[in-house]
């Protein structure tokens, strides 16, 4: 399943997510820090969402309430 997912407070724009049989086969953010979110989609990849879920909620960008990775943690927790 693919879904496009608008993360809210931050920088990227869009989060594309790839999840099959509850593994992440491909993240991409669109916008934001292009090294760093590039290597955090790496970094997932193949991981169950349940851990990605729990590696990356609740993590926190400056001052800002939320972060690119916990936008992506939300993303995975509304939609699988």
């Amino acid at each position: 399943m693919k879904i496009a997912y608008i993360p809210k407070g931050v920088c990227s724009k869009q989060i594309n997510i790839e999840v099959e049989d509850g593994i992440v086969k491909n993240v991409e953010y669109i916008g934001g820090c292009n090294g760093n979110l590039k290597g955090i989609g790496s970094l997932v990849k193949g991981m169950k969402v349940e851990d990605v879920i729990d590696r990356l909620e609740n993590i926190k960008c400056g001052m800002k309430n939320t972060s690119c990775p916990d936008q992506l943690a939300q993303a995975l927790k509304e939609n699988f």
